[in-house]
């Protein structure tokens, strides 16, 4: 073989066999496998900082990304739940966290024009780590903050994807009395990944067989009050019934006196914890009690924090925790 022939073949090596080799042996590629073969070509990087509307202070505070987020699940959930439930709870949190601030490129919320996420519950429930600790028992810090800290830790950068796309409505609420909601049957937009699913393991969940009482005068005043286009007129036993459930059990619809009602429009007005309730009457006449019995607290729509807690226990890791509530995705 002449010089410059083989001066050509080595270079070819040099070119071509040296990086396939070290790339077989590092197990690495320029593009993560596993997500390119679900079609994320670029999977999204959480920033350093997010700026949030302290509601009670007035004003914006800048903080670290990740520190934000453990705060918001120790705000959320209690260090109790077990590890994957923590885990389960920093994804949906990040992932939310992550959509708020996306949006805001595009329109600024009219509750706090000056940050993408606040301090309240119109966004995450959030609690300096001052807060957090103030409302603990003794200890909390050096046991409870911690777990939270180290599962958050663990699920650090982690998103929800749907179809290669950031989950842009990750909902998550306390308890759901055995069923999540479709979320078309709660708020106004559909979302495949936000459908009806059992959610079996929520023994010791708060708000069960809730019942909450109320006079007949009482049901028509707060429901004039929230939605004073709609009369009901005289309200008796006879008149007032549950006319149809959703997919979830909760309550779709509700005829009172002369007007019909959504059950989340109740819900709202009465201030029950949960739309999955039964009615039911005492005494007879104008001196008659309404009985509203309750199961489940929030919206139903997402990740059940009981049901997150119960499937923990139960064996579940994290990533088994978060498909199941959100159908259809996956973790990156």
């Amino acid at each position: 073989m002449k010089p410059f022939v083989q001066i050509f073949v080595l270079i070819l090596v040099l070119l071509i066999g040296v990086p396939l080799v070290l790339g077989l042996v590092s197990g690495r590629s320029e593009k993560n496998p596993d997500t390119a073969e679900d079609g994320i070509e670029n999977k999204i990087e959480t920033p350093a900082t997010v700026t949030v509307w302290i509601e009670k202070e007035g004003k914006t505070e800048e903080m670290d990304f990740e520190e934000y987020v453990t705060r918001v699940v120790a705000s959320e959930m209690p260090a109790d739940f077990g590890e994957e439930a923590l885990k389960a709870q920093s994804v949906a949190a990040r992932t939310y966290t992550m959509a708020k601030i996306i949006k805001y490129r595009e329109k600024r919320p009219a509750a706090h024009p000056d940050a993408p996420l606040c301090s309240a519950t119109h966004c995450q429930a959030y609690k300096s780590e001052e807060e957090l600790i103030a409302c603990h028992d003794a200890g909390w810090k050096d046991d409870g903050w911690k777990k939270i800290q180290k599962a958050c830790k663990a699920t650090e950068g982690e998103l929800l994807y749907y179809n290669g796309e950031l989950v842009m409505q990750p909902l998550f609420f306390s308890s759901s009395g055995g069923q999540t909601e479709n979320s078309e049957d709660v708020f106004s937009g559909a979302y495949p990944y936000l459908v009806s699913v059992s959610s079996p393991y929520e023994e010791g969940a708060t708000h069960t067989n809730e019942e909450k009482e109320f006079s007949l005068y009482d049901v028509k005043a707060a429901l004039a009050s929230s939605y004073p286009d709609r009369a009901t007129g005289t309200l008796t036993a006879e008149n007032i019934k549950i006319k149809s459930r959703t997919a979830g059990g909760r309550v779709d619809t509700m005829q009172i006196g002369a007007s019909e009602f959504k059950g989340t429009e109740v819900r709202s007005a009465l201030k029950l914890s949960s739309a999955l309730f039964s009615v039911s009457f005492k005494g007879s006449g104008a001196d008659a009690k309404i009985v509203f019995t309750s199961n489940g607290s929030g919206h139903g729509v997402g990740l059940s924090q009981y049901g997150a807690r119960g499937m923990a226990a139960a064996g579940s890791d994290y990533r088994e925790i978060l498909t199941h509530y959100y159908t259809g995705t996956k973790v990156y």
